[in-house]
Protein backbone atom coordinates (compact mmCIF):
# COMPACT_ATOMS: atom_id res chain seq x y z
CA UNK A 1 0.00 0.00 0.00
CA UNK A 2 1.29 3.21 -1.25
CA UNK A 3 1.60 6.16 2.33
CA UNK A 4 1.09 9.30 0.57
CA UNK A 5 0.41 12.05 2.64
CA UNK A 6 -2.03 15.26 2.01
CA UNK A 7 -1.59 18.42 3.03
CA UNK A 8 -3.07 22.32 1.66
CA UNK A 9 -0.62 25.46 1.37
CA UNK A 10 -2.24 28.63 1.53
CA UNK A 11 -0.49 31.88 0.59
CA UNK A 12 -3.25 33.16 0.35
CA UNK A 13 -4.18 33.88 -2.96
CA UNK A 14 -7.16 36.13 -2.58
CA UNK A 15 -8.77 38.98 -4.98
CA UNK A 16 -9.16 42.04 -3.65
CA UNK A 17 -13.12 42.42 -2.88
CA UNK A 18 -13.62 40.25 0.70
CA UNK A 19 -14.20 42.07 3.68
CA UNK A 20 -10.82 41.28 5.32
CA UNK A 21 -12.06 39.56 9.12
CA UNK A 22 -14.51 37.36 7.14
CA UNK A 23 -11.83 36.29 4.44
CA UNK A 24 -9.64 35.37 7.29
CA UNK A 25 -12.49 33.99 9.08
CA UNK A 26 -13.27 31.95 6.05
CA UNK A 27 -9.73 30.56 5.97
CA UNK A 28 -10.21 29.35 9.36
CA UNK A 29 -12.69 27.43 8.77
CA UNK A 30 -11.44 25.93 5.77
CA UNK A 31 -8.89 24.53 7.60
CA UNK A 32 -11.62 22.75 10.19
CA UNK A 33 -12.76 21.59 6.91
CA UNK A 34 -9.77 19.97 5.69
CA UNK A 35 -9.20 17.92 9.27
CA UNK A 36 -12.85 16.57 9.17
CA UNK A 37 -11.80 15.63 6.24
CA UNK A 38 -8.89 13.77 6.87
CA UNK A 39 -5.87 16.05 5.73
CA UNK A 40 -2.62 15.36 7.05
CA UNK A 41 -1.04 19.00 7.16
CA UNK A 42 -2.02 22.61 6.53
CA UNK A 43 0.49 25.20 5.34
CA UNK A 44 0.09 29.24 5.36
CA UNK A 45 2.99 31.93 4.56
CA UNK A 46 4.17 35.21 5.42
CA UNK A 47 3.59 38.39 2.85
CA UNK A 48 3.45 42.07 3.45
CA UNK A 49 2.33 43.39 -0.10
CA UNK A 50 0.45 42.84 -3.44
CA UNK A 51 -2.86 42.99 -1.46
CA UNK A 52 -4.10 39.59 -2.64
CA UNK A 53 -1.48 37.65 0.37
CA UNK A 54 -2.43 38.83 3.09
CA UNK A 55 -1.25 36.68 6.41
CA UNK A 56 1.31 38.93 7.87
CA UNK A 57 1.81 35.98 10.61
CA UNK A 58 1.84 32.69 9.85
CA UNK A 59 2.70 31.95 13.41
CA UNK A 60 -0.44 34.05 14.52
CA UNK A 61 -3.22 32.53 11.73
CA UNK A 62 -1.70 28.90 13.13
CA UNK A 63 -2.06 29.40 16.18
CA UNK A 64 -5.95 30.67 15.83
CA UNK A 65 -6.23 27.38 13.65
CA UNK A 66 -4.96 25.26 16.43
CA UNK A 67 -7.49 26.39 18.48
CA UNK A 68 -10.22 25.42 15.78
CA UNK A 69 -8.43 21.64 15.46
CA UNK A 70 -6.75 18.17 16.88
CA UNK A 71 -5.10 16.32 14.48
CA UNK A 72 -3.64 17.95 11.27
CA UNK A 73 -0.33 19.35 11.33
CA UNK A 74 0.30 22.76 10.48
CA UNK A 75 3.29 24.79 8.87
CA UNK A 76 4.53 27.94 8.49
CA UNK A 77 4.84 28.18 4.76
CA UNK A 78 6.88 29.53 5.44
CA UNK A 79 8.72 32.19 7.81
CA UNK A 80 10.64 34.57 5.35
CA UNK A 81 14.16 34.65 7.53
CA UNK A 82 15.56 37.68 6.68
CA UNK A 83 13.30 39.62 8.20
CA UNK A 84 13.54 38.71 11.87
CA UNK A 85 15.59 38.09 14.53
CA UNK A 86 16.78 34.03 14.64
CA UNK A 87 15.95 34.23 17.95
CA UNK A 88 12.60 35.56 18.08
CA UNK A 89 11.44 32.71 15.19
CA UNK A 90 12.82 30.58 17.65
CA UNK A 91 10.68 31.81 20.19
CA UNK A 92 7.82 32.07 18.05
CA UNK A 93 8.13 28.16 16.55
CA UNK A 94 7.88 27.46 20.60
CA UNK A 95 5.38 28.85 21.71
CA UNK A 96 3.00 27.38 18.35
CA UNK A 97 4.47 23.94 19.35
CA UNK A 98 2.73 24.25 22.59
CA UNK A 99 0.19 25.92 21.61
CA UNK A 100 -0.98 23.21 19.23
CA UNK A 101 0.10 20.38 21.20
CA UNK A 102 2.99 19.50 19.32
CA UNK A 103 1.87 20.10 15.90
CA UNK A 104 4.05 22.37 14.60
CA UNK A 105 6.56 22.03 11.60
CA UNK A 106 8.98 24.95 11.37
CA UNK A 107 9.33 25.74 7.82
CA UNK A 108 11.59 28.76 6.30
CA UNK A 109 11.95 30.77 3.18
CA UNK A 110 13.91 33.62 1.93
CA UNK A 111 11.57 35.66 1.38
CA UNK A 112 9.30 35.16 -1.69
CA UNK A 113 8.08 38.96 -2.68
CA UNK A 114 10.72 41.47 -3.89
CA UNK A 115 8.73 44.23 -2.65
CA UNK A 116 8.72 43.06 0.83
CA UNK A 117 12.36 43.12 1.02
CA UNK A 118 12.77 46.86 -1.00
CA UNK A 119 10.22 47.97 2.12
CA UNK A 120 12.64 47.17 4.84
CA UNK A 121 15.75 47.52 2.81
CA UNK A 122 17.47 43.89 2.38
CA UNK A 123 19.52 43.52 -0.43
CA UNK A 124 17.72 40.67 -2.22
CA UNK A 125 21.18 38.97 -3.14
CA UNK A 126 21.48 38.62 0.57
CA UNK A 127 18.35 37.03 1.33
CA UNK A 128 19.50 33.08 0.83
CA UNK A 129 22.77 33.18 2.97
CA UNK A 130 20.77 35.10 5.91
CA UNK A 131 17.94 32.32 5.51
CA UNK A 132 21.05 29.63 5.42
CA UNK A 133 22.43 31.10 8.40
CA UNK A 134 19.42 31.88 11.05
CA UNK A 135 18.49 27.94 10.12
CA UNK A 136 21.39 26.73 11.35
CA UNK A 137 21.30 29.57 14.32
CA UNK A 138 17.75 28.31 15.28
CA UNK A 139 18.42 24.81 15.12
CA UNK A 140 20.89 25.26 18.19
CA UNK A 141 18.83 27.58 19.96
CA UNK A 142 16.73 24.18 19.98
CA UNK A 143 18.74 21.57 20.11
CA UNK A 144 21.81 23.05 22.70
CA UNK A 145 21.81 22.73 26.62
CA UNK A 146 24.55 25.20 26.76
CA UNK A 147 24.28 29.03 26.21
CA UNK A 148 25.94 30.78 23.42
CA UNK A 149 27.19 33.34 21.35
CA UNK A 150 26.88 34.82 17.92
CA UNK A 151 28.12 37.32 15.80
CA UNK A 152 26.23 38.05 12.51
CA UNK A 153 26.35 41.36 10.05
CA UNK A 154 22.44 41.52 10.94
CA UNK A 155 21.90 40.02 14.38
CA UNK A 156 23.70 39.47 17.65
CA UNK A 157 23.01 36.77 19.96
CA UNK A 158 24.53 37.44 23.49
CA UNK A 159 24.62 34.04 25.86
CA UNK A 160 21.41 32.86 24.50
CA UNK A 161 19.96 29.68 25.43
CA UNK A 162 15.92 29.35 25.07
CA UNK A 163 14.10 29.58 28.46
CA UNK A 164 11.43 26.69 26.69
CA UNK A 165 12.49 23.82 24.32
CA UNK A 166 9.88 22.68 21.86
CA UNK A 167 7.19 20.44 22.76
CA UNK A 168 8.11 17.97 19.90
CA UNK A 169 11.41 16.41 20.22
CA UNK A 170 12.47 17.45 17.11
CA UNK A 171 10.30 19.48 15.28
CA UNK A 172 10.60 18.99 11.25
CA UNK A 173 12.33 21.69 9.44
CA UNK A 174 11.39 22.53 5.87
CA UNK A 175 12.66 24.72 3.55
CA UNK A 176 10.33 26.53 0.18
CA UNK A 177 11.72 25.09 -3.53
CA UNK A 178 10.98 26.61 -6.54
CA UNK A 179 13.19 26.34 -9.42
CA UNK A 180 16.95 26.43 -8.28
CA UNK A 181 18.98 24.03 -6.53
CA UNK A 182 19.48 26.61 -3.76
CA UNK A 183 16.15 24.86 -1.76
CA UNK A 184 17.18 21.59 -1.93
CA UNK A 185 20.89 22.10 -1.68
CA UNK A 186 19.92 23.98 1.92
CA UNK A 187 17.71 20.90 2.87
CA UNK A 188 20.29 19.09 2.76
CA UNK A 189 22.43 20.96 4.56
CA UNK A 190 20.26 21.44 7.59
CA UNK A 191 18.32 18.07 7.22
CA UNK A 192 15.01 19.56 6.28
CA UNK A 193 11.84 18.83 4.53
CA UNK A 194 10.95 20.27 1.25
CA UNK A 195 8.27 22.15 -0.14
CA UNK A 196 8.19 22.21 -3.45
CA UNK A 197 6.57 25.15 -5.23
CA UNK A 198 8.31 25.18 -8.38
CA UNK A 199 6.08 22.21 -9.25
CA UNK A 200 3.30 24.65 -10.40
CA UNK A 201 5.20 25.58 -13.16
CA UNK A 202 6.35 24.55 -16.24
CA UNK A 203 9.74 25.33 -15.83
CA UNK A 204 9.90 23.69 -12.41
CA UNK A 205 8.52 20.78 -13.55
CA UNK A 206 10.57 20.24 -15.60
CA UNK A 207 13.45 20.73 -13.26
CA UNK A 208 11.70 18.18 -10.86
CA UNK A 209 13.62 14.84 -11.89
CA UNK A 210 17.00 16.53 -10.87
CA UNK A 211 15.92 18.40 -7.73
CA UNK A 212 16.34 15.03 -5.46
CA UNK A 213 19.75 14.38 -6.09
CA UNK A 214 20.86 18.49 -4.81
CA UNK A 215 19.51 17.36 -1.57
CA UNK A 216 20.86 14.52 -1.36
CA UNK A 217 24.42 15.70 -2.37
CA UNK A 218 24.83 18.26 0.36
CA UNK A 219 23.56 16.10 2.56
CA UNK A 220 26.18 14.25 1.83
CA UNK A 221 28.51 16.82 2.16
CA UNK A 222 27.78 17.88 5.39
CA UNK A 223 27.00 14.83 7.04
CA UNK A 224 23.20 14.33 7.27
CA UNK A 225 21.06 12.50 5.61
CA UNK A 226 17.57 13.45 3.84
CA UNK A 227 14.12 11.37 3.36
CA UNK A 228 11.63 11.36 0.76
CA UNK A 229 8.92 11.31 2.71
CA UNK A 230 9.82 14.50 4.05
CA UNK A 231 9.38 15.97 0.15
CA UNK A 232 6.19 17.33 -0.44
CA UNK A 233 4.95 18.53 -4.20
CA UNK A 234 2.84 21.44 -4.30
CA UNK A 235 -0.47 21.38 -6.95
CA UNK A 236 -3.06 23.44 -7.85
CA UNK A 237 -6.45 21.62 -8.79
CA UNK A 238 -9.88 22.03 -8.87
CA UNK A 239 -12.25 18.88 -9.18
CA UNK A 240 -15.47 18.44 -10.13
CA UNK A 241 -17.87 15.51 -11.16
CA UNK A 242 -17.27 15.80 -14.36
CA UNK A 243 -14.90 17.51 -16.89
CA UNK A 244 -17.00 20.08 -17.80
CA UNK A 245 -18.62 21.19 -14.13
CA UNK A 246 -14.78 21.62 -12.92
CA UNK A 247 -14.23 24.41 -16.29
CA UNK A 248 -17.36 25.93 -15.31
CA UNK A 249 -16.85 26.28 -11.65
CA UNK A 250 -13.08 27.19 -12.11
CA UNK A 251 -12.70 29.12 -15.44
CA UNK A 252 -13.18 33.21 -14.11
CA UNK A 253 -11.72 32.50 -11.20
CA UNK A 254 -8.86 31.31 -12.76
CA UNK A 255 -8.98 34.50 -15.82
CA UNK A 256 -9.00 36.82 -12.60
CA UNK A 257 -5.94 35.14 -11.21
CA UNK A 258 -3.99 34.78 -13.82
CA UNK A 259 -4.83 38.08 -15.95
CA UNK A 260 -4.33 40.33 -12.47
CA UNK A 261 -2.17 38.64 -10.10
CA UNK A 262 0.31 36.54 -11.92
CA UNK A 263 0.79 38.70 -14.60
CA UNK A 264 -0.54 41.96 -13.74
CA UNK A 265 0.94 41.68 -10.22
CA UNK A 266 3.93 40.05 -9.75
CA UNK A 267 5.12 39.69 -13.40
CA UNK A 268 4.11 43.61 -14.34
CA UNK A 269 2.41 42.92 -16.89
CA UNK A 270 5.20 40.50 -18.63
CA UNK A 271 3.56 37.16 -19.79
CA UNK A 272 0.28 35.74 -21.37
CA UNK A 273 -2.92 37.09 -20.49
CA UNK A 274 -6.00 35.32 -21.46
CA UNK A 275 -9.17 36.64 -23.35
CA UNK A 276 -11.74 34.40 -21.83
CA UNK A 277 -11.97 31.73 -18.63
CA UNK A 278 -12.30 28.59 -21.14
CA UNK A 279 -8.83 29.98 -22.85
CA UNK A 280 -7.26 29.94 -19.47
CA UNK A 281 -8.64 26.37 -18.61
CA UNK A 282 -7.87 25.07 -21.77
CA UNK A 283 -3.89 26.40 -21.18
CA UNK A 284 -3.54 25.84 -17.28
CA UNK A 285 -5.05 22.31 -17.29
CA UNK A 286 -5.09 20.66 -20.76
CA UNK A 287 -2.48 21.93 -22.66
CA UNK A 288 0.62 19.83 -23.29
CA UNK A 289 2.46 21.40 -20.62
CA UNK A 290 -0.48 22.04 -18.14
CA UNK A 291 0.58 23.03 -14.78
CA UNK A 292 -2.83 22.16 -12.75
CA UNK A 293 -5.76 19.70 -12.92
CA UNK A 294 -9.04 20.83 -13.76
CA UNK A 295 -11.19 18.10 -14.14
CA UNK A 296 -12.44 15.11 -12.16
CA UNK A 297 -10.70 13.15 -9.25
CA UNK A 298 -9.15 10.28 -11.87
CA UNK A 299 -7.76 13.13 -13.32
CA UNK A 300 -5.73 14.08 -10.45
CA UNK A 301 -5.31 10.71 -9.63
CA UNK A 302 -3.51 10.50 -13.05
CA UNK A 303 -1.26 13.52 -11.93
CA UNK A 304 -0.27 12.45 -8.76
CA UNK A 305 0.77 8.88 -10.40
CA UNK A 306 2.81 10.79 -13.40
CA UNK A 307 4.56 12.92 -10.81
CA UNK A 308 5.28 10.08 -8.72
CA UNK A 309 7.17 9.16 -11.48
CA UNK A 310 8.88 11.78 -12.27
CA UNK A 311 10.29 12.43 -9.34
CA UNK A 312 11.04 9.23 -8.13
CA UNK A 313 8.75 9.20 -5.03
CA UNK A 314 8.16 11.91 -2.66
CA UNK A 315 6.11 11.76 0.67
CA UNK A 316 3.43 14.19 0.71
CA UNK A 317 0.73 15.95 -2.03
CA UNK A 318 0.40 19.19 -1.16
CA UNK A 319 -2.56 20.99 -2.63
CA UNK A 320 -2.08 24.97 -2.96
CA UNK A 321 -5.19 26.87 -2.24
CA UNK A 322 -6.64 29.43 -4.60
CA UNK A 323 -10.13 30.96 -5.22
CA UNK A 324 -10.72 30.10 -9.08
CA UNK A 325 -14.18 28.40 -7.70
CA UNK A 326 -16.73 30.28 -4.73
CA UNK A 327 -16.56 28.97 -1.56
CA UNK A 328 -19.50 26.19 -1.98
CA UNK A 329 -16.92 24.75 -4.95
CA UNK A 330 -14.05 25.34 -3.31
CA UNK A 331 -14.99 23.26 -0.20
CA UNK A 332 -16.20 20.36 -2.35
CA UNK A 333 -13.56 20.31 -4.40
CA UNK A 334 -11.24 19.33 -1.50
CA UNK A 335 -14.13 16.99 -0.26
CA UNK A 336 -13.68 15.10 -3.51
CA UNK A 337 -10.16 14.63 -3.23
CA UNK A 338 -10.77 13.04 -0.23
CA UNK A 339 -13.10 10.81 -1.07
CA UNK A 340 -11.75 9.56 -4.01
CA UNK A 341 -8.28 10.65 -4.65
CA UNK A 342 -6.75 9.90 -1.45
CA UNK A 343 -7.91 6.06 -1.05
CA UNK A 344 -6.97 5.33 -4.43
CA UNK A 345 -3.58 6.74 -4.51
CA UNK A 346 -3.09 4.74 -1.72
CA UNK A 347 -4.57 1.86 -2.81
CA UNK A 348 -6.97 1.80 0.16
CA UNK A 349 -9.82 0.21 -2.28
CA UNK A 350 -7.85 -2.87 -3.58
CA UNK A 351 -9.00 -4.85 -1.00
CA UNK A 352 -12.62 -3.83 -1.69
CA UNK A 353 -12.33 -4.66 -5.44
CA UNK A 354 -10.60 -8.05 -5.06
CA UNK A 355 -12.95 -8.97 -2.62
CA UNK A 356 -15.49 -7.94 -5.06
CA UNK A 357 -14.00 -10.24 -7.79
CA UNK A 358 -13.76 -12.85 -5.83
CA UNK A 359 -17.57 -12.92 -5.03
CA UNK A 360 -18.40 -12.20 -8.75
CA UNK A 361 -16.29 -15.19 -10.46
CA UNK A 362 -16.89 -17.85 -7.51
CA UNK A 363 -20.34 -18.65 -8.48
CA UNK A 364 -20.16 -22.50 -7.88
CA UNK A 365 -19.68 -21.82 -3.95
CA UNK A 366 -23.00 -19.63 -3.50
CA UNK A 367 -24.96 -22.03 -5.74
CA UNK A 368 -24.24 -24.57 -2.51
CA UNK A 369 -25.62 -22.18 -0.42
CA UNK A 370 -28.92 -21.25 -2.59
CA UNK A 371 -29.34 -25.21 -2.37
CA UNK A 372 -29.31 -25.21 1.19
CA UNK A 373 -32.09 -22.30 1.81
CA UNK A 374 -34.28 -23.98 -0.91
CA UNK A 375 -33.78 -27.81 0.76
CA UNK A 376 -35.03 -26.36 4.06
CA UNK A 377 -38.34 -24.79 2.04
CA UNK A 378 -39.37 -28.10 0.68
CA UNK A 379 -38.94 -29.63 3.45
CA UNK A 380 -41.51 -27.25 5.45
CA UNK A 381 -44.78 -27.76 4.04
CA UNK A 382 -46.26 -24.24 5.44
CA UNK A 383 -43.27 -22.41 3.81
CA UNK A 384 -43.79 -24.39 0.56
CA UNK A 385 -47.44 -23.28 0.84
CA UNK A 386 -46.42 -19.67 2.05
CA UNK A 387 -44.16 -19.72 -0.95
CA UNK A 388 -46.44 -20.60 -3.30
CA UNK A 389 -49.39 -18.13 -2.37
CA UNK A 390 -47.10 -15.32 -4.26
CA UNK A 391 -44.55 -16.32 -6.55
CA UNK A 392 -42.50 -12.64 -6.79
CA UNK A 393 -42.73 -12.44 -3.34
CA UNK A 394 -41.08 -16.20 -3.09
CA UNK A 395 -38.52 -15.51 -6.15
CA UNK A 396 -37.48 -12.26 -3.45
CA UNK A 397 -37.33 -14.19 -0.41
CA UNK A 398 -34.90 -16.53 -2.58
CA UNK A 399 -32.78 -13.63 -3.82
CA UNK A 400 -30.68 -14.11 -0.63
CA UNK A 401 -29.13 -16.79 -2.41
CA UNK A 402 -28.70 -14.43 -5.51
CA UNK A 403 -31.09 -16.43 -7.38
CA UNK A 404 -28.86 -19.20 -7.90
CA UNK A 405 -31.52 -22.16 -7.51
CA UNK A 406 -34.67 -21.96 -9.11
CA UNK A 407 -37.61 -19.85 -7.62
CA UNK A 408 -39.64 -21.28 -4.78
CA UNK A 409 -42.76 -21.28 -6.91
CA UNK A 410 -40.94 -23.28 -9.11
CA UNK A 411 -39.79 -26.22 -6.52
CA UNK A 412 -42.96 -26.34 -5.17
CA UNK A 413 -44.74 -27.42 -8.38
CA UNK A 414 -41.41 -28.73 -10.63
CA UNK A 415 -42.74 -32.34 -11.08
CA UNK A 416 -46.41 -30.91 -12.00
CA UNK A 417 -47.27 -30.42 -15.77
CA UNK A 418 -46.80 -27.13 -17.31
CA UNK A 419 -49.90 -26.26 -17.91
CA UNK A 420 -51.65 -26.80 -13.95
CA UNK A 421 -48.64 -24.36 -12.87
Amino acid sequence: MADLRFGAFLAPHHPIAEHPVLQMQSDLEFVEHLEKLGYDEFWCGEHHSTGWEVIASPEMFLAAAAERTNRIMLGTGVVSLPYHHPFMVAQRMVQLDYMSRGRAIFGSGPGALPSDAHTMGIDPMLLRDRQDEAMGVIRRLFEDEERFSYKSEWFTLNDAKLQLKPLQKNMEFAVASIVSPSGMTLAGKHEAGILSIGSMTKEGIRALPMQWSFAEESALKHGKTVDRKNWRIVLSWHIAETRELAREQARDGLLKHNNEYTVGTLAGGEGVTFKTGDEAVDAVGFSDESTAVIGTPDDLVARIRQMLELTGGFGTVVGFVHDWANRENMHRSWDLVARYVIPEVNNMLDSYRESNKFVIENRGTWLRAGEAVASKIRDNERALAAAQVDEDRGRMILRSGARLTPGVADLATEDEPENKK
